[in-house]
């Protein structure tokens, strides 16, 4: 699997949502998930909403995903913080 099918199954799970997803290896994904979703959820559930979108893809032809999830609002402040550096 490619980084490239793995934005296309979230993308297509959470279609409002920014994705970019990375992979050295195609079986250990990195990713970032942007999506006014998130609001007012905690990591664990952002990430389970994200999870979702992958299915029984998850711990076989994925079997890793690490990933950052924001809101739209905490992607700009982020973002803003690191030019002020």
């Amino acid at each position: 699997m490619n980084p490239q099918e793995v934005e296309a199954l979230i993308r297509a799970g959470m279609p409002d949502a920014q994705v970019k997803v990375e992979s050295d290896d195609g079986t250990h994904f990195s990713g970032v998930i942007v999506s006014e979703e998130f609001a007012g959820k905690r990591t664990l559930q952002r990430h389970q909403r994200v999870y979702a979108t992958l299915g029984a893809l998850m711990g076989r032809e994925i079997h890793a995903l690490t990933m950052q999830t924001h809101t739209p609002e905490e992607l700009r402040i982020l973002q803003q913080s690191a030019q002020q550096q």
